[in-house]
């Protein structure tokens, strides 16, 4: 068997199955329960140092 047949044979089988397989443990491991805490405290870290809203019109100032 040549190295390309081989090669192709490979890739379009059992790397298909590995790359299905990490995609779908991807998605469980994101979503999984308990984990939906550690998102939030992700995705509200920008606005952790904030200690009041910013002004409704910063390019306007008066004086």
């Amino acid at each position: 068997m040549e190295t390309y047949s081989f090669l192709r044979h490979l890739a379009d089988s059992w790397f298909l199955l590995a790359m299905t397989l990490g995609f779908l443990g991807l998605c469980l491991w994101a979503f999984r329960p308990g984990s939906r805490a550690a998102h939030q405290d992700v995705a509200t870290s920008i606005f952790r140092n904030d200690d009041h809203p910013a002004e409704a019109n910063p390019a306007k100032k008066e004086g």
